[in-house]
């Protein structure tokens, strides 16, 4: 799912595709659920990092007010790396604004 730039709120597509992430949990056997945050390269390195952890810490915070219990959930962030699309720093790119969530 993606964000707005320099946001870290879900949107109404964000919270539907964590719906759908907490009820996958209960049809597999998932026994861990990896939330890894990401930015854009707009900002400095060490703000991103920090914006991608509150990122991934929202979307954790979804999943357990939808019942996944918070001890199944890994959540991190990675700031400016492994970005979806390259880009030159300082450049806003929606796609690198993330969070992924891995069923394992």
């Amino acid at each position: 799912m993606f964000f707005d730039w320099n946001r870290a709120d879900l949107t109404a597509r964000a919270r539907q595709i964590i719906g759908e992430a907490a009820q996958a949990r209960t049809t597999q056997a998932v026994t861990r659920i990896e939330v890894n945050g990401y930015t854009d390269t707009s900002g400095s390195a060490q703000y991103n990092q920090g914006l991608s952890v509150r990122r991934a810490n929202t979307v954790a915070a979804e999943l357990v007010r939808l019942g996944v219990p918070r001890n199944e959930i890994v959540a991190r962030g990675f700031g400016e790396t492994n970005l979806l699309v390259p880009t030159p720093d300082n450049t806003r790119e929606p796609q690198n604004r993330r969070v992924e969530i891995i069923l394992r």
